[in-house]
Formats: C-alpha cells, sequence, structure tokens
C-alpha cells in the first residue's frame, strides 16, 4: 500500500513541477528577468517617446481639470473636449478630481493640468499662501453663476434667527461645503455647521431637527421644484453688498424658478459664485501657452456647436464677454474677443 502511495505521490509531483516552475521561478531566474526588464524598458520607453505620431499627440494636449464625478462641472469640461477635439493637432483630458473648489490647487501644482474649472472665491484661500495668485491663473470663461439658496424652516424670518442653529452645507468637496461657510462668515453668522448629503438634511428640516440648509448650484433645483413643502418654508433673502464685491455678482430667485415656494411677481434677492475656467498663466513663448491659446480659440470659434441639443442647457446662456470679478483675462482669449466679427467665425 505504501508503495503504491509513493508512487502517486511521484507521479503528482512530476506532473505539477511545470506549472510550480512558472508560478514560482526560482530566485536565480526571477533575478535574469527582473534585470533584463529593467535594461530593455527605459530603451523602449524612450524609442515610443521619439516616435514622431507620439511627439505630436503629446504636442497639443490640454490637462482639464474638471470635478467631482457626479458634478456639473465635469460634466461641462467632457463637453467642451468633446467640441473642440482636433485629433493630434488638439486633445483636451477632462480630469475628474476632488471638486472644483480644489482645483485651484491643482492647476497651480499639479502635473499636466493647464486648465481647470473652479469657483471664483476659492481663491480666497490662496491669498496667503500666494501672494500673486491673481497673476498666476486668468480666466478664459465665465462659465455659469451658482446662486446661493439659504432654504429656511417656517420659525426662521431672518438671517440672523439662524445664529447658533444647525445648518447644513453639504458634504465636502461641493460648492455649498466650501462657499457657503465662507459667505457665513463674511455675514457674520455663526451656527452650528453640519456637512451631510441634503437629502438627508432636508428630511431633518421637515422633521424640525435642522433650521436650514444651504445650497450654492445653478438654479433650479430639482429638490426644490419637484419636493412638496408645508406653508412657511421658504428661501431667505442674501442682498448683495460691498463685502461680496470682490468674487460674488448679484443675483435672485424668482417664481419662475420655484412657483410652490415664491409667489408670482415676487423675486428673493441672492447673491451668485461664478464658475469659471481658468487657464495657467503660461508665459506666451511657452509651448503650454500656445496649447491653452489654440484650445481657446477653437473652444470660442465652436460656442454655437455646444448651445446645440445634446449639450447642456448652461451652454446657451453663456456669454463669451461676461467678466469674472478679481481676475483678468488670458491673453488668448481677450484676442480673440477683439477680433472682427467675419475673422471669428472663420477660425
Amino acid at each position: 500500500m505504501n508503495g503504491v502511495v509513493e508512487v502517486r505521490a511521484l507521479f503528482l509531483a512530476i506532473m505539477l513541477a511545470p506549472l510550480l516552475h512558472i508560478t514560482e521561478p526560482c530566485p536565480a531566474i526571477a533575478q535574469t528577468q527582473n534585470s533584463r526588464t529593467l535594461q530593455t524598458q527605459p530603451a523602449r520607453n524612450a524609442a515610443e517617446r521619439a516616435r514622431p505620431e507620439t511627439t505630436a499627440m503629446n504636442a497639443w494636449t490640454v490637462g482639464l481639470a474638471g470635478g467631482l464625478l457626479e458634478g456639473a462641472p465635469i460634466r461641462l469640461a467632457a463637453e467642451m473636449a468633446r467640441v473642440v477635439d482636433d485629433g493630434n493637432n488638439l486633445h483636451v483630458l477632462p480630469i475628474v478630481t476632488r471638486g472644483a473648489t480644489e482645483n485651484v490647487n491643482s492647476l497651480l501644482y499639479l502635473r499636466g493640468i493647464d486648465a481647470a474649472v473652479i469657483n471664483s472665491d476659492a481663491l480666497e484661500e490662496y491669498k496667503s499662501q500666494v501672494p500673486d495668485i491673481q497673476q498666476r491663473i486668468a480666466y478664459v470663461l465665465n462659465l455659469f453663476p451658482s446662486e446661493l439658496h439659504i432654504f429656511v424652516r417656517p420659525e426662521i424670518q431672518t438671517l440672523s434667527d439662524l445664529a447658533g442653529k444647525k445648518v447644513n452645507f453639504n458634504t465636502q468637496g461641493t460648492a455649498a461645503a466650501y462657499s457657503g461657510p465662507l459667505i457665513f462668515s463674511r455675514l457674520g453668522l455663526e451656527v452650528e455647521k453640519t456637512f451631510i448629503p441634503h437629502q438627508v438634511a432636508l428630511e431633518q428640516m421637515r422633521r424640525g431637527e435642522m433650521a436650514a440648509v444651504v445650497f450654492i448650484t445653478s438654479k433650479p433645483v430639482d429638490a426644490f421644484v419637484r419636493g412638496r413643502w408645508e406653508s412657511g418654508f421658504k428661501f431667505l433673502a442674501t442682498p448683495y453688498e460691498s463685502k461680496f464685491e470682490d468674487y460674488y455678482l448679484p443675483s435672485s430667485l424668482q417664481a419662475i424658478d420655484y412657483p410652490n415656494l415664491i409667489k408670482q411677481g415676487e423675486h428673493v434677492a441672492t447673491i451668485a459664485v461664478p464658475t469659471v475656467l481658468v487657464a495657467f498663466n503660461w508665459p506666451v513663448k511657452s509651448n503650454r501657452f500656445q496649447r491653452v491659446a489654440r484650445f481657446v480659440d477653437r473652444l470660442f470659434s465652436r460656442m454655437e456647436k455646444l448651445q446645440e441639443p445634446g449639450f447642456d442647457p448652461k451652454w446657451k446662456s453663456i456669454n463669451l464677454a461676461a467678466t469674472v470679478p478679481g481676475l483678468t483675462r488670458f491673453p488668448a482669449a481677450q484676442a480673440w474677443l477683439d477680433r472682427p466679427r467675419s475673422t471669428q467665425a472663420s477660425q
């Protein structure tokens, strides 16, 4: 019996030996294989980089920092990339990031980023760290305003009534989570801040556990259009004052936006945070500047394409000449606007 077992064991060892050799090579073989890889890989990469088509492809590639996967900025970045694409002559790469409020950091320090979608007031955070921030970054396009919505329970009548009460600013990385506390600070409002998903906070509001929610996004907001709210739930007015002139714009919420919450003919004054396409201010004669300049030319010249069905409706309201508080325009964008209309159309 022992002899049979030994024969079987020997047979299995012979059959499995090739498999064991493949999966677990001896150290000497592994060392040889690794050394070969290390020796050949750099040469192969160098050869690939030297190919003319590879050089051409990289020469006109633009990295565009968009935002969170579920947000509007990354969608707009993807649509821009789709419209301006011109093969090896221009290839825009829209990049999912930690959010439009953090894209300034990406633009300043992340390799391969030439342009970004940001909220204009994100520059506030960099004033002390990067004193020349407004010279290092230039705006290309004022994409759309994100209106401040302060939605409150019936017992809240004024902004001062929110002092010390629980107010939600959505999850970290969103515009509300960054800009909301900044705006409240400028208003001199000390509240108990929470950063949970808005749909959860709205249910807490209904139960009286939350005094207000702060949205900062383009109107109309679906939750207020489709939601059914008891009498007294409302938006609070935030008048535009000198304290907001550096980054913000005046705006309003109207009955056409929220017919269930605002009476016909009335409006609620508020402010808006511009969502902006910006670029790093590369030296004019550098290749990076030329890439962005080509991107700007093609984007501006094909704006009508972006306003066709199939693209985000926000493109229809974009004004190429609109300015951005606190920033200068990217030189190539200004040059395009200064051209005669006939020349613009022919690009």
